[in-house]
């Protein structure tokens, strides 16, 4: 049965969170907050969080940098997804992926038709793995952050979910989880 197995350790994971819009700061990013306080509550650390204009050299600037910072193993982009002409985290996001995680999108959007219905649809939410970083790219709204990690990734970055997790692909878990 796939789950958590308590019998197993817990290996916590280098996040970074990157929200993604041209009208959020520090004080109104309620998505990225949420997004940093579910990393650092399940026992994650949150390993960078930021905020850049929706413009692809500017997301592109700021990934880079994590991507080739072996301290950070996961991104999540909250913003830029849908289909507003400033939406560009997908043009951003995927020249720089070497595989794209199809699974996940076809999950979050299984959890979140269960939420908002047939808007649904109105997300290009998408995921993938650029050298050695996991990106996930979810939409700016509160609601589907919180959908993207209590209804997907929060299980998935657990290195005790079974039958696998996704921790298992970390360079330094490999031999561990795997």
């Amino acid at each position: 049965m796939a789950g958590i197995d308590d019998t197993l350790t817990f290996y916590p994971l280098n996040i970074a969170v990157l929200t993604i819009s041209d009208t959020r700061d520090e004080e109104s990013d309620r998505s990225g907050a949420l997004l940093a306080e579910r990393v650092t509550s399940a026992g994650h650390s949150l390993a960078g969080k930021e905020i850049v204009p929706d413009e692809v050299d500017a997301i592109r600037a700021r990934l880079k940098l994590w991507i080739g910072d072996p301290a950070v193993e996961l991104v999540i982009t909250t913003g830029g997804t849908g289909f507003a002409p400033r939406d560009v985290t997908p043009e951003a996001v995927k020249p720089l992926l070497q595989r794209e995680m199809d699974g996940f999108s076809v999950l979050f959007h299984q959890a979140s038709l269960g939420t908002v219905g047939l808007s649904t649809l109105q997300s290009r939410a998408f995921a993938g793995q650029a050298g050695d970083t996991f990106i996930f790219c979810l939409p700016g709204s509160t609601g589907a952050c919180r959908d993207g990690w209590d209804l997907v990734l929060g299980l998935e970055l657990d290195s005790r979910y079974r039958p696998c997790s996704l921790a298992g692909q970390i360079p330094r878990l490999r031999a561990i989880c795997a």
